[in-house]
């Protein structure tokens, strides 16, 4: 009786911690279930969201491998050297302008309406071959960024909307050389990151490569052409503070207009005077630079008691009265050279006591003329 007992037992409590079991694992369910759907919906739309958004960032960058109908140009070349922190211009000196083109003809599309455009930079070796057709995904591989611990390397107007498929941009800036990547050269470029349409294929526009050197260059930079008042350190082959300047600043001529005057007038001195460490190739470069200088429209007059002798800015013979009759152009030729050279030095000795006037330089100089002189004075 007791073995039953003691079975009956053994049954009922199994039985009991079968139940209190499935009632732990019902409610364990219970509780687990809402959770788990929480989780399974949030990475659905996680899942979701990323598709959703490596889908619409590759139809703003308009696939890169169907063929392009259309390409955004720069109008024009750059204004070279580019310094670090200088506005970048073009060749003319305005601000740069991107316009979109047909490439089925070559010219300015008819397009009408807005699209936004990103400037950024890349590496001057690419393409490596010129006619390349590259895709959106070569395009992005060589876009240059800043280096580590430094300023983004593009600064000022770097997103831009375009209307009408014209565009021109503000202030921009490169805040770094070019001198630490292999090519040692930038490009700017622009694309498309927001079209009228994501069927529309638009190819990146980029200029020329170029170098970018630190702005503190640009203080011994030279000047192209020269101008009058400039140091006369500006002039090819004279360095700022080196043997050659130093000579010229110790004879008084200080700048380019002090040079081309003595060029001029007397030049076996001034070649004397920077020595014969200046090479007649040197010399060639330097006096060819000099002579591109821009002349303003000043005259120079020396008077005396029967003549009027009127000079440019560097010493020439512009026009000449002499006892009341007038030499311009060719007709300074006529006269004696030997007494226009004895004008020339004198006008040269007592320069800044000459009467200065506004002219035009219209006429020939006679020291740049080959006719012998007939007219004795």
């Amino acid at each position: 009786m007791e073995i039953y007992i003691l079975i009956l037992h053994f049954i009922w409590d199994s039985a009991i911690g079968e139940v209190v079991k499935m009632n732990f694992v019902q409610n364990f369910c219970e509780v687990l279930e809402p959770m788990l759907r929480r989780v399974v919906n949030e990475e659905v739309k996680n899942a979701l969201r990323r598709t959703l958004s490596c889908t619409n960032s590759n139809a703003m960058r308009f696939k890169s491998l169907e063929p392009s109908t259309m390409q955004l140009k720069f109008r024009k070349h750059l204004t070279l050297p580019i310094f670090t922190g200088t506005k970048i211009l073009d060749e003319d000196g305005n601000p740069l302008e991107i316009y979109l083109s047909d490439i089925n003809n070559n010219q300015q599309s008819t397009f009408a309406g807005t699209m936004k455009l990103q400037i950024v930079v890349l590496d001057g070796d690419f393409p490596s071959v010129e006619g390349y057709i590259w895709t959106s995904d070569e395009f992005e591989k060589h876009i240059v960024k800043e280096r580590r611990g430094k300023r983004p390397l593009l600064a000022g107007d770097v997103s831009v909307t375009m209307k009408d498929g014209v565009v021109f941009l503000g202030d921009i800036e490169l805040t770094d050389n070019s001198s630490w990547i292999r090519s040692r050269k930038f490009r700017i470029a622009a694309r498309v990151v927001q079209g009228p349409s994501h069927e529309l294929v638009i190819r990146e526009a980029m200029t020329e490569a170029f170098v970018v050197k630190d702005h503190r260059g640009e203080l011994y930079k030279k000047h192209h052409p020269p101008m009058l008042d400039d140091d006369v350190w500006r002039l090819e082959k004279i360095g700022k503070e080196g043997a050659f300047h130093k000579k010229l600043v110790a004879n008084n001529i200080k700048t380019v207009q002090d040079f081309l005057r003595l060029s001029i007038v007397n030049e076996s001195k001034l070649r004397t005077i920077l020595g014969v460490g200046m090479s007649d190739k040197m010399w060639e470069v330097t006096i060819n630079h000099a002579r591109r200088c821009v002349l303003d429209n000043k005259l120079y007059v020396s008077r005396g008691p029967n003549h009027s002798i009127f000079f440019n800015p560097i010493c020439q013979v512009s026009k000449a009265v002499i006892n009341g009759e007038t030499f311009n152009g060719r007709d300074l030729s006529r006269l004696n050279r030997a007494h226009i050279k004895k004008f020339v030095a004198e006008a040269y000795q007592r320069w800044n006591s000459l009467e200065v006037i506004d002219g035009l330089l219209n006429d020939i100089p006679l020291l740049t003329q080959g006719t012998k002189p007939s007219h004795q004075i």
